[in-house]
Parts: C-alpha cells; structure tokens; sequence
C-alpha cells in the first residue's frame, strides 16, 4: 500500500477478507456481501451488516466494526468519510459498477489489484499442511469411487456418492462443482454429470476436490470403463501423463511459470497433437480452487518455495472423449513435489 501511495484500502474479495481477518470465507450469493476490510496503515476495520455483529465481534474488537443498514453504499460512504478516507483503494476485479459510480463522488479511487493475491501466493507450513490433508482426502475418495465404477451407473449416482463421502470423512464441502463425464462427453474439460448412465467401454473423466480446513483440493483422473480400452484412448493416455511427468521434473525455484506451459505445448507439437490441448497447463490453489498464478502461455513470474499449483495436461477429441490427467504439486527448495 505504502509503495502505491494507498493510505486505505478497501477489500472485497471474501478469500481476501478471510486470509486477511478470519471473517466469513463465503458471501451469500453474488450479489449480497457479508463484509468488507477496510484496511489503513495501521490497523484493519471491519464494514458489514447487523446480521454479522457478533461474528465479527470474534475477529474484531467492536470499535472497529462499522455497520451498515439500508442505503447501503449511501452509509458505507459516510461510515469512510468519517474515517478520514480521501484516497481510497480497491480490488477492480472485485468492484461492481453502481459501488464504484457511489464511491466516485467522495473519494479520488486507486485500483490496486493482487495486493493481497501476491501474499496468498506463497503458502506457509499450516497452510501447506492443510492442503496436504485435503489432497489426503481425495485421494482417499478417488480410490473408492473408482472401485464403484461399472457400465450402468449414472453420471449424477457418481458425483453424488463422492460429495457424500466427502462430507461423511469430515469435508465442510465440496471445492467445485464435482465433474464426471462419459464417453464423447469427456472432451468437455468442465463437463455437467448427466443423469443419464456411462457406458460399457468408452472412457470416464472425473474431476473432483473437497475443502478441509477452508483449503481445497483438486484433481483429475479419466478411466476406462471396461477391459479393452481403446488404441486412441491408451495413446492418449500415455502422451498426456508423460507430458504432465516432463512438466512436474523440469519445475524448479526460479523458472518462468509460462515456461512449464510452454514444455508441455512443445511436446505435445512434436506428437501433432497440440490442438487437442485446449487449456492451460494449471493454476494455483488454495482458500480457492482457481487462485494465481496461471500456468498458460501468457503467464507472468516465477515459480517460488510455497506455492501450490496443478500440473494437468489434457487432450480432448470431440468423437470419441478426452483424457485429463492432474496432480497438485507444492514448489519446493528442489523442485516440485507431488501432493
């Protein structure tokens, strides 16, 4: 704040909010906040509704929770004047048209984006270890669904029984949306399960993660439902996983994040198939599933001690179905670790 010139700023992202404070690591819907941070130079305050008094009073001393009622930008303009706010910053990724157009007739406004993201990049030994715990989990679960899998069984029957054995092994819920997709459908990389059932001898990717300890997992994995897998199918296969191992060897401390996508997409040109390759290589995860840095052809930085990220190298051939292979792995002093 202080190297951009920032006396305060004002956070609205929840997983800022909550790596930050501890407060509420959900809002209630896109279009309804539980809070902001108003962070100053030496201290942070809390703005929110009557409905989350007393929850911030656990993170908070009163004096520094600021609540608003109805008007709401109306109050919230008030309650930063009387802090003495001239110069205000804030997430642009974050702020909302009708917020900004209020806050524009008080205040001179910095759009400051990643202060915070830049801090969360860099996980620390709790945070690593719970995300090891949540990757535990998964794995855990993948090999228990993967038991269950027969020709008959619906998509929907799928990801179903794997929220409830989360849930049932001590989750607090899922990290996304779980993805399982059957025959041709598995070369929808975000596919939506059917209820409708997979098939004998066609493939089956699954794509799931759990929050534990607020941190969440997330990993890939396409099977073949049957004996006799495919020729493409193996093929696949094969290239897609030696081209995830070449990445996870070759990461080290120092080494441009897009150069990892780009050993990939070589690779993957050398065998003709980059085409089929539709996504980046990975993203980094954490108190959310997709969080910086992004492992694409575009990316900026450097790999970095701490951070957590997937490796997931996919092909998808829209006739027959696609393969995603993911694993999370932690960057280390050496290199990267799988998790």
């Amino acid at each position: 704040m202080h190297s951009q010139g920032i006396d305060y700023y004002l956070v609205q992202s929840p997983a800022n909010r909550y790596y930050l404070s501890g407060f509420e690591l959900f809002d209630p819907q896109c279009n309804e906040s539980s809070g902001y941070l108003v962070i100053s130079r030496d201290k942070a305050m809390l703005m929110t509704d009557p409905r989350y008094l007393e929850a911030g009073k656990e993170h908070f001393p009163e004096e520094d929770i600021l609540i608003y009622t109805q008007n709401k930008y109306q109050k919230i303009n008030e309650l930063l004047k009387k802090l003495g706010v001239r110069s205000l910053g804030f997430e642009p990724q974050w702020m909302n048209c009708e917020f900004m157009e209020s806050l524009k007739k008080e205040f001179d406004l910095v759009p400051a984006r990643g202060l915070v993201e830049e801090l969360r990049l860099i996980k620390d030994s709790y945070e690593i270890e719970l995300i090891r715990d949540s990757c535990r989990l998964n794995h855990e679960v993948f090999h228990s669904v993967e038991a269950m899998l027969e020709p008959g069984l619906k998509e929907t029957d799928i990801a179903w029984s794997a929220e409830k054995m989360f849930r049932e092994k001590g989750a607090s819920g899922l990290s996304f949306a779980t993805i399982v997709a059957g025959g041709p459908r598995s070369a929808l990389p975000h596919a939506i399960p059917r209820d409708m059932p997979i098939k004998n001898e066609e493939p089956l990717l699954l794509d799931m993660g759990c929050r534990l300890g607020d941190y969440c997992s997330d990993q890939t994995r396409t099977f073949w439902v049957g004996n006799n897998p495919s020729s493409e199918f193996k093929s696949a296969k094969k290239m897609v996983i030696d081209a995830q191992k070449l990445a996870i060897e070759k990461i080290e401390p120092g080494m441009p994040i897009k150069d990892a996508y780009d050993l990939v997409r070589t690779f993957f040109e050398k065998y003709r198939v980059f085409e089929y390759f539709t996504h980046a290589l990975g993203h980094g995860i954490g108190l959310e599933t997709h969080e910086h840095p992004s492992l694409g052809p575009m990316s900026k930085g450097l790999f970095m001690p701490g951070m957590v990220v997937s490796i997931e190298p996919g092909l998808y051939y829209p006739q027959w179905g696609g393969v995603r292979w993911e694993y999370m792995v932690l960057i280390t002093e050496e290199g990267a670790e799988v998790l």
